[in-house]
């Protein structure tokens, strides 16, 4: 009886140790006096404070919440002169494929991936997509992200996707035959389909164009309509990459759910726009595409800012600084031609976002090792306001709209019962879209994972630029 009473006495007081313990390690944090941009699209509120317990925003007030209504030990955070937005989110990106100055699937491990979301957080993006090409080590860790376990991004993907023989997406750029299927005929697209419905995956990916009539062979119309349908009947939506007008117009009209990329060879029309808002279809521009084929040549100087020096790895870093790699690039024939896509893609994202066409937000980001996971996004949202978007519907199209494209209701705006997914910066990006760049701090479920210390790291860091001799 002695050593039973014992034994009771030590176990209530280890309980009362252990519950004093939790305590005093606080699940709760208040951002005081701080900006809000939401992510709905109105204008911020000032002096707000956003509680947060756990994982969850709980409050946002544009009065200070009394201290003595706070949770027991709950950590403020005086905030005072900077702005809050959602985390950033990511509709169409690639994960592992690049590595230095290659793409290849080659490159996708567990290690390359986190290194990528690890990059992709310290730039504010706590959601990226994975917009096909994925492997393996691609669902093992997407349920470690999903839960924060990781301490990055959150990530989602669309499997493998389907391209064609001979044709889209380039086998030349390093694709493993696991990555990509390409059906022949609708028969074996049907059971493709169905093959990827058993990996449930959060989209599926068609590759259509000929880039640019640079690749022999489009996509079989009727492989694509089968495969539209064949994934709607397993509950899968399905992101089309284009590039033509005449492309979009034929997928709209086949149900395809999301246009991923912008239209980039003329302008788009009536026609097509009415039947994006009739049918309730997604786009995403991807304003950046075509620009980064040529923008770090013409941008040498940005190889001496920390913003962009932190994400490059030496062999990119030094290619950059290379001259001759500059004067080829701002040499190469086609260099007009992106230009005219990326004005074309400007004009119409506009047109299309004023009708109230659904406008996602991606960039195609670690696709080629050009489009730099985090620094990407961060050049899209200023794109989106040369578009004519103001800084708030940049923004939220790069939050609420977003999560809104990938049916995520859990993310995406400040609100109580939304994930803490934020982005915190100095400055006002409701005025000026730059103030993004100035990161203080980015939080993932509650927890702060990532700080402006990231861009003061010692990085790859190249020589000043030479200067490029003019091309002939």
């Amino acid at each position: 009886m002695h050593t039973r009473y014992h034994a009771q006495i030590v176990a209530a007081l280890l309980y009362v140790v252990g519950a004093v313990a939790q305590a005093a390690h606080s699940p709760s944090t208040l951002l005081r006096d701080v900006r809000v941009i939401d992510g709905n699209g109105g204008q911020p509120l000032e002096h707000a404070d956003v509680l947060i317990t756990r994982s969850k925003i709980v409050a946002v007030e544009t009065q200070p919440i009394d201290a003595k209504k706070l949770p027991h030990n709950t950590t403020i955070v005086k905030a005072s002169g900077k702005t809050v937005l959602p985390g950033l989110i990511s509709d169409h990106s690639h994960l592992g494929m690049t590595k230095g100055t290659t793409a290849s699937g080659k490159n996708i491990t567990k290690a390359n991936i986190l290194r990528q979301l690890r990059q992709y957080t310290a730039y504010g993006v706590t959601t990226v997509t994975s917009l096909g090409l994925n492997l393996k080590p691609f669902y093992e860790l997407q349920p470690q992200a999903h839960s924060g376990a990781t301490r990055t991004a959150d990530m989602f993907g669309a499997d493998r996707g389907f391209g064609t023989v001979n044709g889209m997406p380039p086998a030349s750029i390093g694709l493993l035959d696991t990555q990509v299927y390409r059906p022949q005929t609708p028969e074996e697209a049907r059971s493709q389909v169905r093959e990827t419905a058993q990996r449930h995956p959060d989209l599926i990916k068609i590759w259509v164009d000929d880039s640019r009539h640079t690749m022999p062979a489009k996509m079989n119309p009727e492989v694509y309509k089968t495969i539209i349908d064949e994934a709607h009947v397993n509950g899968l939506r399905v992101a089309a990459h284009v590039f033509y007008l005449e492309d979009a117009k034929s997928l709209v009209g086949d149900s395809v759910d999301i246009i991923a990329h912008g239209v980039r060879d003329t302008a788009v029309d009536p026609e097509f726009v009415k039947s994006m808002k009739d049918r309730g279809a997604w786009y995403i521009p991807t304003l950046g595409l075509d620009e980064s084929f040529y923008v770090f040549a013409e941008h040498p100087e940005w190889l001496q800012e920390p913003f962009l020096r932190r994400a490059l790895q030496p062999s990119l870093a030094a290619q950059f600084n290379d001259p001759a790699w500059r004067n080829k690039v701002l040499g190469d024939k086609a260099l007009a031609a992106q230009k005219q896509s990326v004005a074309n893609n400007l004009k119409n994202v506009k047109t299309l976002f004023d009708a109230g066409v659904n406008v996602g937000f991606g960039t195609d980001s670690g696709a080629t090792p050009l489009r730099i996971a985090g620094f990407a996004e961060h050049r899209e949202l200023k794109l989106l306001t040369e578009a004519g978007l103001t800084p708030v519907q940049a923004i939220q199209t790069a939050t609420k709209n977003a999560a809104a494209l990938l049916h995520l209701d859990d993310r995406g705006v400040i609100a109580p019962g939304k994930l803490a997914d934020l982005l915190i910066v100095d400055g006002d990006p409701s005025k000026d879209i730059t103030a993004v760049d100035n990161i203080d701090s980015v939080w993932r479920r509650g927890k702060k994972v990532s700080d402006s210390r990231w861009f003061k790291t010692p990085a790859a860091k190249p020589k000043p630029p030479e200067s490029v001799p003019p091309s002939q």
